[in-house]
């Protein structure tokens, strides 16, 4: 169980090893000593029994019915507010949510954050309540989420104590954690040397083609890493139905690539006194950047319904998609508009 973060460092270390890497559900970060009282108690009563106890967490006011069932909580600020006289009952917080033991650990953040409390009771199947999640677990969970999609972006895969700590493991950790992803790029540059091999021709008859291809790669990564940043949290954190999601950010990445395009045309045009090259290539970063965004939703909400963490639909993977079809995008554009 969490012990509130008040044993040594040493101690707290040795306890994540053991009991976080395999199975990540709120049990592991219950606290039973809370405080609890009946529905027919006074604010009065609930503030006199906490005289004298130690708790493990004082967030919230646990009120439970004689057979252990949990009938909601109040918050300490609301109980201390509260008339002397004011039953218990009246004063739980309305749709305060609770969760089982066996939830996933980043629902459990996602609902805190989404109902703004600072601490979540857990109850087994048949509601009785076995403790609470105290703030300190939640900030602990928020950050080892944080930190862990952070790594999956880069395309670290192993889920271990020591892969999050990147910094402190071995270099041949470090190297055998990356390199499966990092192979799947070397395949992706291979197939972009063959199309840009492939379109010899159009770069021998008009060179310029050349000098647009890495900024237009990037731009388009870029724009691709931001969807994919948005869609990631956004499928695991917020509660917003995935068509606002999708359509919210399909809507930004063609504003984006609008702009983008915008911008553009007359600077070409003016440096190369080329209006069909400046339009080829505005055209086609526009155009990047809309797939670009649609690739950055679409692989994270596909793993998402493949019961996959979406982080893993970044990274590497979507990179070499987004540079690939970038990449074939701006040539077949500018071949036809600029040849």
């Amino acid at each position: 169980m969490w012990k509130g973060g008040r044993f040594p460092v040493s101690a707290r270390a040795s306890f994540f090893r053991r009991a976080l890497p395999r199975i990540e559900t709120a049990a592991h970060y219950l606290v039973e000593a809370v405080p609890r009282g009946a529905p027919e108690d006074t604010a009065a009563q609930a503030i006199a029994s906490l005289a004298g106890q130690r708790f493990q967490c004082l967030a919230l006011f646990c009120v439970i019915e004689t057979d252990g069932v949990l009938r909601g909580v109040v918050r300490l600020s609301d109980l201390f507010a509260a008339p002397p006289e004011t039953r218990l009952a009246d004063l739980l917080l309305k749709d305060a949510p609770r969760v089982q033991a066996e939830l996933d650990q980043e629902k459990v953040a996602s609902l805190a954050l989404h109902h703004v409390m600072n601490a979540i009771p857990v109850v087994d199947v048949e509601q009785r309540l076995r403790g609470v999640i105290p703030a300190e677990a939640l900030l602990h969970i928020l950050r080892r989420e944080h930190v862990e999609d952070i790594h999956r972006l880069a395309g670290i895969r192993r889920e271990t104590h020591r892969a999050r700590e990147a910094m402190e493991s071995p270099p041949l950790r470090r190297a055998r954690d990356r390199l499966p992803w990092l192979f799947v790029g070397l395949l992706g540059s291979i197939a972009a040397t063959w199309i840009v091999a492939h379109f010899e021709r159009a770069l021998d008859t008009k060179m310029a083609l050349a000098f647009f291809v890495p900024g237009l790669v990037y731009l388009a990564d870029a724009i691709g890493t931001q969807s994919e940043a948005v869609a990631v949290r956004g499928l695991s954190l917020s509660h917003a139905s995935l068509s606002s999601l999708i359509g919210g950010e399909l809507r930004t990445g063609l504003m984006i690539g609008a702009t983008l395009g915008a911008v553009t045309f007359p600077l070409i045009g003016l440096v190369f006194n080329d209006y069909a090259l400046a339009a080829g290539v505005s055209l086609a970063l526009f155009s990047a950047s809309t797939v670009a965004t649609t690739i950055g939703l679409f692989l994270p909400w596909l793993l998402n319904r493949l019961g996959v963490d979406p982080a893993y639909g970044s990274g590497p993977i979507a990179t070499v998609i987004q540079d690939l079809l970038s990449l074939l995008i701006y040539f077949g554009i500018v071949s036809s508009i600029v040849l």
